[in-house]
C-alpha cells in the first residue's frame, strides 16, 4: 500500500490518496485475500515457501528470493495473473516451473570486495544493467556471504544481502533466478550442471560505476528523510538500527519500513521502542517508493537500498543519496549526508 493502513492521517496522507487505497484493500479482503501488505512474504513464519513449491508471485524482489535463495518455483507474474492463480488454484506450467528453464545463461565472477548490504545493491546495478532477464550463476559470491540463519524469517546478514541483491537485479534488470555456487539450494545439489553450454561470462571488478549513478546527487547534503527497508526490513536489520540509535536523538526523519508481523516481533524484543525513543518511526504496510512522499514535504532522501535508489528519484521526484547503513544512520542523527 502507499501508506500505513491505520495511521495514514498521522503520516500526513490526504484522504484523496488514502480512500482509494482503503477501498482496493477492502475489495481484496472480501475475496479472501490475506492483507500482508508486504513485499517480503518469505519473512512471514507461516508463509515461507519450501524448495520445489510452485508459486504464482508478482512482487519481483520476492520472486527472485523465492526462486534463488529458497529453491521454490515461480515466474515473474503480473498482479492480474497472480490473482487469477489464487482464484483457480493453478498457474501455467512453463518457464521457471520447469527444470530445463532454470539453467544459467550468464556466469558472474566478482573481483571487488562486498562489505555490506549497499555493496550488494551496487552489484545488482552493475550486473542487472548488463544481463536483462537472464538466469545467473555467481561463481564466487559465497565468499562474501555468511551462512543463512536456520530461521530465514529473521533475515540475518546473508538473507539481507541476498534480499537486496535480488531486488536490485529485478529492478535494474529483470532477473528472476540466480544461483550462487556452493550456497543456494540448487547450486549445492546440481553444481555446474546448472550452467548452459556456451554461457556468457561477466567479470565485475569495480562497484564505482554503480555508486556514481545510485548516489545520484553528490552535492546534496541536507536530508529530509532517511529510509531503510526496501524490500521490507528484516528483524536483523531492525536490530542493527536499534543498536546504532540507542540513547541518541535524530535530527531528521527516519522511516524503517517493514511488515506488520516483523514490527510486532521487533517490538517484543524492544527494538521498535529504541528506534522510536530516538525519534524514528518503524512504518508498516508501505515504503517510501510507493508512499506519496512529495505531498508530505519530502524532497531529499538517503537509503542503503538499491531498489529504492532505482525507483524513488523517478517515481517521487526526490533527490537521493545512497550508501552504507552507517552513513544512513549518521545522516539521520545529523540531518546531513557525509561522504565516506
Amino acid at each position: 500500500a502507499g501508506m500505513e493502513m491505520d495511521r495514514w492521517q498521522a503520516m500526513g496522507i490526504s484522504p484523496s490518496f488514502a480512500e482509494p487505497q482503503l477501498s482496493a484493500v477492502g475489495a481484496f479482503v472480501k475475496m479472501g485475500v490475506t492483507p500482508t501488505m508486504s513485499c517480503t512474504p518469505y519473512l512471514f513464519p507461516d508463509y515461507v515457501p519450501q524448495r520445489g513449491d510452485h508459486l504464482a508471485w508478482a512482487e519481483s524482489s520476492a520472486v527472485a528470493f523465492a526462486n534463488s535463495v529458497l529453491g521454490a518455483r515461480t515466474n515473474r507474474e503480473g498482479g492480474p495473473s497472480a490473482l487469477a492463480a489464487a482464484i483457480v488454484g493453478r498457474t501455467p506450467r512453463y518457464g521457471y516451473h520447469l527444470d530445463g528453464e532454470r539453467l544459467a545463461d550468464v556466469v558472474i565472477e566478482v573481483r571487488c570486495p562486498l562489505r555490506e548490504v549497499a555493496d550488494f545493491g551496487a552489484l545488482s546495478y552493475v550486473v542487472g544493467k548488463q544481463v536483462g532477464s537472464a538466469c545467473l550463476w555467481f561463481e564466487n559470491l559465497a565468499d562474501y556471504l555468511p551462512p543463512l540463519p536456520d530461521d530465514v524469517t529473521e533475515g540475518g546478514d546473508a538473507g539481507d544481502r541476498l534480499k537486496t541483491l535480488g531486488a536490485g537485479l529485478a529492478a535494474y534488470g529483470a532477473v528472476t533466478l540466480y544461483h550462487v555456487a556452493g550456497y543456494t539450494p540448487e547450486a549445492n545439489d546440481l553444481g555446474e550442471t546448472l550452467i548452459k553450454p556456451g554461457a556468457r561470462r561477466l567479470v565485475v571488478d569495480s562497484l564505482d560505476p554503480a555508486y556514481t549513478i545510485m548516489d545520484a546527487d553528490p552535492d546534496l547534503h541536507q536530508i529530509d528523510l532517511v529510509t531503510v527497508g526496501c524490500p521490507h526490513a528484516s528483524l536483523n536489520e531492525i536490530r542493527q538500527i536499534a543498536d546504532m540509535l540507542a540513547g541518541q536523538h535524530l535530527a531528521t526523519q527516519l522511516w524503517v519500513t517493514t511488515a506488520r508481523i516483523t514490527r510486532d516481533r521487533a517490538r517484543e524484543a524492544g527494538w521498535v521502542q529504541t528506534i522510536e525513543a530516538a525519534g524514528g518511526q518503524v512504518v508498516a504496510d508501505t515504503c517510501a517508493v510507493v508512499a506519496p512522499v512529495r505531498s508530505i514535504g519530502i524532497t531529499s532522501m538517503a537509503t542503503n537500498a538499491g531498489k529504492m535508489a532505482c525507483y524513488a528519484p523517478a517515481h517521487s521526484k526526490v533527490k537521493m543519496r545512497y550508501g552504507s547503513l552507517e552513513q544512513c544512520m549518521d545522516a539521520a542523527l545529523t540531518g546531513e549526508w557525509q561522504a565516506e
